[in-house]
C-alpha cells in the first residue's frame, strides 16, 4: 500500500470519528458507559473495558477487509474495471463531505440501519446486560456491522486491493484511527458533545474527504485512461 493512501486512511478516520463517529455511534459507548461500567470501577478497568470495545469493533472492521479484499480478488478486476470502482468511491467521497458539511442527505440516506431489527435488538440487550470484559469486545464487535458511509467507502478501496491481507489492513487501519474518538468519548462526554469541538472537527473531516474523494476520481480516470491506451495499442 502507498504511504499517501495510509495517511490519508488515518487523517479521514481520524477526522470523521470526532465528526460523524461519535453522532452516530455515541449513544452506544453512553449506554454501556452507564450501564456495564460502574463509578466506582478503577482507571484501568475502564480503560480495559473501553479499549476492548474498540478492538471489537476493529475486529469486524478487518474481517469485512478481508471479504472485500477476496471479492475483488476473486472478480479480479481489470484496470478498467478498477479505474471505474475508484471513480464511484470518489464521487462517493465528494458526496459524503458535502453531507459532513450540511450541503446534503448523502450520509443520512445510505446508513439505514438494522439497529431496530429484533435480532439486534435482542443481541444488543443481552451483551449490554452481561458484566463480564468479553462482553465489551462482543459489543464492538456488533457495533462494526452497523450500516456506516466511512464503512461502506473503505469496504470498497479494501475490494479494490484485490488481496484479503491488504483489505484486512485497510479496514484495521481505518477501525484503528477511529479509537482515539471513542475512547475519549468514554472518559470526555461533555468535550466529546461540545457543538463547537464537533463541527470543528466535521469540517475538518469534511475537507479531507473532499479532497480525497477527488484524489480518487482522478486515480481511477488515470486507471481507465492506461486501459484504453492499451487496448488501442492491441488493435
Amino acid at each position: 500500500m502507498e504511504t499517501v493512501n495510509i495517511l490519508t486512511i488515518i487523517s479521514i478516520a481520524f477526522l470523521g470519528s470526532f465528526g460523524h463517529c461519535i453522532g452516530m455511534c455515541g449513544g452506544i459507548v453512553f449506554a454501556y458507559s452507564s450501564i456495564k461500567i460502574q463509578p466506582q470501577s478503577s482507571k484501568v478497568s475502564k480503560t480495559i473495558a473501553h479499549l476492548l470495545y474498540s478492538f471489537g469493533r476493529v475486529f469486524t472492521y478487518s474481517l469485512i477487509g478481508v471479504i472485500f479484499g477476496s471479492l475483488g480478488k476473486v472478480v479480479r478486476f481489470s484496470d478498467f474495471a478498477n479505474g471505474i470502482l475508484l471513480v464511484v468511491a470518489g464521487i462517493a467521497m465528494v458526496l459524503a463531505g458535502l453531507s459532513l458539511m450540511g450541503k446534503l442527505k448523502f450520509l443520512t440516506l445510505i446508513e439505514h440501519s438494522f439497529s431496530s431489527s429484533t435480532f439486534y435488538k435482542k443481541t444488543f440487550k443481552k451483551i449490554l446486560n452481561s458484566k463480564s470484559n468479553s462482553s465489551f469486545f462482543l459489543l464492538g464487535m456488533l457495533n462494526g456491522l452497523l450500516p456506516c458511509g466511512f464503512v461502506y467507502f473503505f469496504a470498497i478501496t479494501a475490494a479494490s486491493t484485490a488481496d484479503p491481507l491488504y483489505g484486512a489492513l485497510v479496514m484495521a487501519i481505518f477501525g484503528l484511527s477511529t479509537i482515539p474518538a471513542m475512547f475519549s468519548l468514554g472518559f470526555l462526554a461533555s468535550l466529546a458533545q461540545a457543538t463547537s469541538f464537533r463541527n470543528m472537527m466535521m469540517s475538518l473531516s469534511a475537507i479531507v474527504v473532499i479532497f480525497y474523494g477527488v484524489f480518487t476520481i482522478y486515480h481511477g480516470y488515470d486507471y481507465i485512461t492506461t486501459a484504453n491506451e492499451g487496448i488501442q495499442h492491441c488493435h
